[in-house]
């Protein structure tokens, strides 16, 4: 900020240009009148000084007082005087509107909370409900609490060297690198980057950890530095100890860069919204490649999934979320910043509308990431247990209290009618002692400070940084006040050096050090941080600090331990003034190089002096304290020692491999799971009696795929098959031969009268399949039947794709839709297309799988039984029916109490065990997804609610269930990637259409297909938009205008070969 001195000078020029000028227009208007007259002062204190942002209106007060023309200042400064008053009245307004919408919040919340509560109370004796209620809201100390937790879970030990556990680590945006992090480089390469990174490194180094992999992105940008192109980095190369002999080729801790989004260009985290899909499908590329890798080094042959997927921040929470769902293993989250609690403070500067902030931050989609986080994880890690109070607190997914009834529901082992909430845990982050060295009194401390002040007889070699910070100063052996971040207006840098300048015996006592990040020209800064920098120089000026005050330009990343070491020579003092500070990794770095601190009261500096006892706490804001804080901790040598030696007694508490340790501990009590097949997916080495009839369904399925009057056709799909295939499968080839009587009956089969699953298959021909075409086409009527154009269109599609008959050998179908699997038959069987010409059917919505190659019950088609466990995660049905029938009903908070005008009904034959399905009778009482799924969370209720069939159903599905999922499972079931699916869509559709466009699959868009969508029911407004979720442009999306055979075989071949972008 640019500081309030300005205003003095504002009110000055007012007097002097003659304040009755601006009476006369002003006074009534702006309501701050002292007898009848303006008074400017009051007016300045009650509607700038305290209400207003002044950063902006400094700079057009620098031009107003560059006027030279009295008259025509006296105008300007009268107009600015409006400018002001009205500023005020827009903010005053915005925090009445957002007072408004949180009032009504937290009335939703309570309503949620007691709907909850009652529907999970109808199954208790009175006398339980009693002991639940009381169990939930009782109060226990903060020990108590830590200790009856703990004392449920097995600590993390060294028994657990038998594990070969594999963990995924994400964190997508910012400048990811082992060595020479560039730290304060930009607002995305901060204090996150070190943590992941450490955290990889520790963890590998914990027993029981095979592999630790971190992803982020791949940037080949001439803006960055060549090593973020990389696609692997190596961080430690062992699983264990150095003499660990079981450590494999594999093992260790490495970064991951995956590419997504524009390969060229750096995007700061704001702009990679629209990508993460990308990102998701290659992450899950390389995972299961890995674990398969890792499955034949300390598997046994079998793959060894992910132990964990942890996201850190919502855009790699998102990620995560999607990821954890498609290979159904368990999620963590770590927030480090929230959306929710950045809008607040936004909206209360009153600099910008909700819209404005929404437009810049693309904060509510931050906000959809973090809330769909919370529905997926297992586990929430904080820092601070304010952190899960005063911002986890304002989301959706979270209720404090909700979330004590259902851990004492959970305790009793009572129903809680599907009812979910994440669990929070406070696990401070650790710090890397490698760097510190603690050395005691000495006489060697005075000498190197005497050589550093010039007067050393002998020169020693020294830290760099030492001498560049002892520049400033005229007397070095005094000790030193170190504060070091970001020059950012919240880090109240500018207060710090107030109270140093306005408090004589300080400045006496102590030298002052600001360590403000890297900066080359104050200019080129961002507006915040050049305002701030140039802030600080003028109070330098302005208390004549010169020689007391270093502020050096540059310091690498790897000076900060000496900079410590330093400060801890001169027997100085650390602090940290922040406004609020979330936790406070400096203050942790700090404690371990022997620096007693000063802190802000207001966040993690709590916890950590409870824990650290070494710091005094005090009111940011106010300056006085700050000044007696610092000088009662360097003028008392006792209370300096006391400090220095609890800081060093207890920093163990904030290590790494203690904090590795309370992490695996926590994550090994969260509900394990991963991909459990009932049926084995067979090798390539499978033998010839178990794989004969999927062998003969190939040879069936390919030379169908060909033309039927050509009498080579089977020999051409045979010698297709075994050029594909190898030496091994012209064996298999020759072996099936050798098996079929008569040939010719292959060339003659009858697609009408002699359907393929007379001959069904074990398993799916996915597994042999190169490439999967996916028709996920709505076209639906006013009634949500299938237009009859839809089955023409798919025609035409499987007719493109034979025009290529190379191709159309190792290519498959898959066909995606809303429908029921019966009504998806029916669909077929209308245009004489044989079900087995598909290889996968994705029916209602995503929520079950069907396999027509393979063997059916009875003649009819069963449902995949591995995806139906795969998405169970969370699924509570008979809550959601209660509680989604009870909302459509209820209308401004009053339940309907009108049967006849409901304006849903339940549509018995679309749904199934995953899917609830509704028909809607009165679409203008329709909710909105987003809002409907706000309300579900706000009662514990986790989900996918979605309309579709032309807005004639509403359809709820599990969490993590999809259509976009659906063929992420088809991926990891059947190892078809995903990068080899081409989908073809309309320009709209269901509500679930965005999510498959974007991704590694190829996307063909057929223009005018689909003439009605469900899109209009997804978002309510002030909700992110499309563009933060589909890119506006991307290489592997295409779109054909006339509806051709030619057309659409020419896209598929063009799409083909298109990369990332």
């Amino acid at each position: 900020m640019a500081g309030n001195e300005w205003i003095n000078g504002y009110l000055e020029a007012i007097l002097s240009t003659g304040a009755s000028a601006v009476e006369e227009q002003k006074a009534v208007a702006a309501g701050v009148t002292e007898g009848g007259h303006f008074n400017p002062t009051q007016y300045f204190v009650e509607e700038v000084v305290t209400v207003v942002d002044e950063s902006d209106l400094h700079r057009t007060w620098i031009k107003v007082v560059a006027t030279r023309d009295s008259r025509e200042r006296s105008s300007r400064l009268e107009n600015m005087c409006w400018r002001i008053w009205h500023l005020a009245r827009k903010k005053k307004q915005l925090e009445w509107e957002e007072n408004q919408r949180l009032a009504d919040r937290r009335q939703e919340r309570e309503q949620g909370r007691k709907d909850a509560t009652e529907d999970m109370s109808e199954d208790l004796s009175e006398g339980e409900k009693g002991d639940v209620l009381g169990e939930s809201l009782q109060s226990e100390s903060p020990k108590k609490r830590f200790q009856r937790q703990v004392s449920t879970l097995e600590e993390w030990s060294d028994d657990k060297k038998e594990k070969k556990l594999y963990v995924v680590l994400l964190s997508l945006h910012g400048l990811i690198r082992g060595e020479n992090m560039e730290l304060g480089r930009d607002s995305d390469t901060g204090g996150q980057i070190k943590y992941v990174v450490e955290l990889a490194r520790a963890l590998a180094k914990m027993p029981g950890v095979y592999r630790v992999d971190l992803f982020t992105r791949q940037i080949s940008s001439p803006e960055v530095d060549w090593s973020y192109g990389e696609p692997t980095e190596m961080l430690t190369s062992s699983s264990g100890d150095d003499d660990n002999i079981d450590a494999g080729e594999s093992s260790g801790a490495y970064i991951i860069r995956i590419p997504f989004g524009p390969r060229d260009k750096y995007l700061r985290k704001e702009l990679l919204w629209p990508y993460v899909q990308e990102f998701v499908d290659g992450a899950l590329a390389h995972i299961l490649n890995m674990s398969k890798v890792l499955g034949e080094q300390v598997g046994g042959g079998q793959p060894v999934w992910p132990y964990v997927i942890h996201g850190h921040y919502a855009d790699a929470g998102d990620s995560a979320a999607l990821l954890s769902g498609a290979l159904n293993v368990p999620m963590v989250l770590t927030g480090h910043s929230l959306g929710r609690n950045k809008l607040e403070q936004l909206i209360k500067q009153g600099r910008q509308s909700k819209e404005d902030i929404n437009s810049t931050y693309k904060i509510m989609r931050r906000i959809e990431a973090e809330e769909l986080s919370l529905d997926a994880a297992e586990l929430v890690i904080t820092s601070t247990k304010q952190e899960i109070e005063e911002q986890w607190g304002l989301y959706d997914g979270f209720d404090v209290k909700l979330e004590k009834v259902l851990r004492a529901r959970a305790r009793r082992n009572v129903n809680c009618h599907g009812r979910f909430m994440p669990r929070m845990a406070v696990i401070p982050p650790g710090m890397d002692f490698s760097s510190v060295e603690i050395q005691e009194d000495s006489p060697e401390v005075d000498g190197e400070l005497t050589q550093l002040s010039g007067d050393g007889a002998s020169p020693k070699a020294l830290p760099p940084i030492w001498s560049e910070v002892m520049r400033f100063f005229s007397n070095p052996h005094k000790p030193m006040i170190l504060a070091l971040s970001r020059p950012d207006p919240k880090k109240n840098i500018t207060t710090l050096l107030k109270a140093f300048g306005e408090c004589r015996p300080l400045k006496e006592l102590a030298n002052l050090t600001l360590i403000m990040g890297n900066r080359d020209d104050i200019d080129e800064m961002s507006s915040g941080n050049a305002s701030v920098l140039t802030t600080v120089l003028k109070l330098i000026d302005k208390y004549d600090l010169y020689g007391q005050v270093a502020y050096p330009k540059h310091h690498k990343q790897s000076d900060v331990p000496d900079i410590y070491r330093l400060a801890a020579k001169t027997k100085g003092v650390f602090i940290n003034p922040a406004l609020v500070e979330p936790f406070g990794l400096t203050l942790i770095e700090a404690a371990a190089h022997g620096l007693p601190m000063v802190a802000t009261k207001n966040g993690g500096p709590v916890d950590i002096h409870r824990a650290l006892h070494n710091c005094l706490l005090v009111d940011p804001h106010d300056q006085q304290a700050i000044a007696d804080a610092l000088l009662k901790l360097l003028s008392d040598k006792n209370l300096w020692n006391e400090c220095r030696k609890n800081g060093l007694r207890n920093i163990h508490l904030f290590s790494w491999p203690e904090h590795c340790r309370t992490y695996l501990t926590r994550v090994a009590a969260c509900r394990m799971r991963h991909p459990q097949w009932q049926t084995d997916t067979p090798g390539d080495d499978v033998a010839m009696e178990d794989s004969l009839n999927d062998s003969l369904k190939d040879v069936q399925d390919m030379s169908l795929r060909l033309s039927i009057d050509d009498k080579s056709s089977l020999n051409e799909s045979l010698d297709m098959a075994a050029a594909i295939g190898g030496p091994e499968m012209q064996d298999q080839v020759k072996r099936v031969l050798s098996r079929i009587k008569k040939p010719d009956s292959v060339q003659n089969l009858d697609a009408k009268n002699k359907p393929l699953d007379n001959i069904p298959g074990k398993y799916p021909l996915l597994r042999r399949r190169r490439r999967l075409i996916v028709i996920a086409l709505d076209c639906y009527d006013d009634t949500g039947a299938p237009e009859k154009k839809m089955i023409l269109i798919v025609q035409k599609i499987m007719k493109a794709v034979q025009l290529d008959p190379q191709t159309a050998k190792v290519t498959g179908f898959a066909l995606s839709t809303a429908m029921p699997m019966l009504e998806t038959i029916e669909l077929l069987v209308s245009g004489n297309i044989q079900v087995n010409e598909f290889d996968a059917l994705v029916c209602s919505s995503g929520s079950e799988v069907y396999y027509p190659g393979t063997h059916a019950e009875d003649g009819r088609l069963l449902p995949d039984p591995d995806y139906a466990a795969h998405i169970d995660y969370r699924w509570g049905c008979e809550g959601l029916k209660k509680t989604i029938w009870k909302l459509m009903n209820t209308v401004e908070g009053e339940e309907n109490s009108n049967k006849h005008s409901c304006p849903i009904e339940e549509d018995f034959k679309s749904r199934n065990a995953h899917c609830i399905s509704y028909k809607m009778k009165e679409l203008s009482k329709a909710k909105k997804v987003d809002d409907l799924r706000q309300k579900l969370r706000m009662r514990g209720l986790r989900c996918h609610p979605m309309y579709c069939r032309a807005s004639t159903r509403m359809q709820v599905i599990p969490l993590l269930a999809s259509r976009a999922q659906a063929l992420r499972y088809l991926f990891v079931r059947w190892r078809l990637n995903v990068a080899n699916m081409y989908v073809f869509l309309g320009e709209t559709g269901d509500t679930d259409h965005e999510e498959l466009i974007s991704g590694n699959h190829k996307t063909i868009i057929l223009k005018g297909v689909v003439s009605k969508g469900s899109e209009e029911l997804l978002r309510s407004p002030g909700s992110y938009h499309r563009d933060d979720v589909v890119p506006a442009e991307s290489p592997l999306v295409t779109s054909i205008s006339e509806i051709t055979e030619d057309n659409i075989a020419d896209a598929v071949k063009q799409i083909s070969t298109a990369g990332g972008m």
